[in-house]
């Protein structure tokens, strides 16, 4: 999705809508599910970070080792904490924040139960 955010916006001028961070980004949000590290580097250069939630998977849609790196595929925290466009505030935010600003009921289910 990022990478086609240059051709969304066009649309949406073309078709006289408000700019994609009016029209979009206060109801959609995305994944750190993407497997490698160019991918969170785009991501997080072209998504604003409180949009960005973390993901990773433990039986997911990749389940192998990368031969590249050694690691699995799903293993998405490495390419967050060796994200060079992350402060630690943002990388605090896509860990948590985001999620509990997001789903704000998470943190009222938790108290109900004492927790």
């Amino acid at each position: 999705m990022p990478y086609h955010w240059g051709r969304f916006r066009g649309l949406a001028q073309e078709m006289k809508k408000p700019l994609l961070t009016e029209l979009l980004l206060n109801n959609i949000y995305f994944d750190t599910c993407v497997y490698h590290q160019p991918g969170i580097d785009l991501l997080t250069k072209v998504i604003p970070t409180k949009n960005i939630l973390f993901a990773s998977e433990m039986i997911g849609a990749v389940r192998g080792i990368d031969p590249e790196t050694g690691f699995y595929y799903d293993d998405t925290k490495r390419y967050i904490e060796a994200s060079t466009m992350l402060s630690a505030e943002a990388r605090s935010a896509v860990y948590e924040g985001n999620a509990r600003r997001v789903f704000s009921r998470l943190d009222a289910a938790l108290k109900a139960k004492g927790k």
